[in-house]
């Protein structure tokens, strides 16, 4: 007697975080594997922009239905609580237990606060943007913004151009010099800037934490974070610097099983020492390399090396300049720029696209 085979059941992909990395992988491996999205908002938000929430924009984010609507992909709106490698078992905090074969670890970074300091009433950070925006909206005052890299300055030059004819001062502060890895050039335009927009930076200020700082609202800048803690509690190995340790093919090197996109991952510069910086602009190209490597074994080959350089680095200067710092493959600068107008023009340009590239890759079917 003849028998039917019976199908074998879709290969089953979870992916924990949506944002820039997570939705990106989950969008480009919907066709080809059964895919669930574990995040607990229902919306994708532009952490690029949160800089400008703080200085009142209206909305950041975008409802995710529309990203996932005909895609086939599941979203469970759940934060995961616990992950269990052996058994390939991810627990929420909804009681779920999601079974997969491939695990995508998206869960991103955030903004590291120092640990005696999370409640302080005067502290917020990028992530606090709302909150910070309606201080500074019903409360003029004294604002300091700790951390001298591009988000500091963002941040800075945003609140300042936006809250300092309505009566709030501005300081940026940090340890070393501002715009550290910009060239002499593009750091002595970020200076200029700041300057004319009435902040008041102060290099060598070393801050260990917003206690020590005089200021009415003090606006935590000065380090991200991983969000590692969940990998390293299952006995995903990590890296020196926190993050979860990854082959070049962005899987873990404990769990092969498991693909870490984006910041929660050590990635590497294929032509440089040290590990790609967190930010969208490596966000968006690991999770595409991710997805490419799954479907890779999915066909039974073997996922390739990841292979990636920077070509730029945007810099939002308020509304009505900014800072294209153009950069070598390792991310570090050349000496050309774009300053001014064009600039700001430039960056509002490239964060659309980043969210449209995204939409773009929903309809990839």
């Amino acid at each position: 007697m003849k028998t039917t085979p019976q199908p074998r059941p879709a290969h089953r992909v979870l992916v924990l975080g949506a944002g820039y990395a997570g939705l990106m992988t989950a969008l480009r491996l919907g066709p080809h594997a059964q895919v669930t999205l574990v995040d607990p908002a229902e919306h994708f938000t532009e952490r690029v922009r949160l800089h400008e929430r703080a200085a009142g924009r209206p909305d950041v984010t975008h409802p995710l239905a529309a990203f996932l609507h005909r895609t086939g992909i599941t979203h469970v709106p759940a934060r995961a609580t616990a992950l269990d490698t052996a058994a390939r078992l991810v627990t929420t905090d909804d009681g779920r237990a999601l079974p997969y074969d491939r695990l995508v670890y998206a869960l991103g970074s955030r903004t590291g606060l120092p640990t005696t300091n999370t409640a302080n009433p005067r502290a917020y950070t990028a992530e606090t943007a709302d909150a910070l925006h309606k201080h500074l909206r019903d409360r003029p005052g004294t604002v300091a913004v700790v951390g001298g890299g591009l988000t500091g300055i963002e941040m800075a030059a945003e609140l300042a151009e936006t809250y300092r004819p309505l009566g709030t001062s501005v300081r940026l502060l940090t340890g070393g010099r501002v715009g550290a890895g910009l060239s002499p050039r593009g750091a002595a335009h970020v200076h200029r800037v700041l300057q004319a927009r009435g902040a008041r930076v102060e290099e060598g200020h070393r801050v260990g934490s917003p206690d020590e700082v005089d200021a009415d609202v003090v606006v935590w800048a000065a380090a991200f974070v991983p969000n590692a803690e969940l990998g390293a509690a299952a006995g995903l190995a990590l890296a020196p610097s926190g993050r979860i340790a990854i082959d070049t093919s962005l899987r873990s090197v404990s769990h092969p099983e498991v693909y870490v996109p984006g910041d929660a991952g050590a990635a590497a510069h294929p032509g440089a020492d040290g590990e790609l910086r967190m930010a969208c602009a490596t966000a968006l190209p690991t999770g595409m390399h991710t997805a490419r490597s799954i479907v890779r074994e999915l066909r039974g080959e073997e996922p390739e090396p990841l292979a990636f350089g920077y070509h730029f680095q945007c810099v939002s200067l308020g509304r009505r300049d900014g800072l294209i710092q153009f950069v070598h493959p390792d991310d570090s600068p050349r000496d050309r720029l774009l300053t001014g107008r064009p600039a700001a023009v430039f960056k509002e340009l490239v964060v659309r696209g980043a969210t449209r590239y995204i939409r773009h890759s929903a309809r990839r079917r």
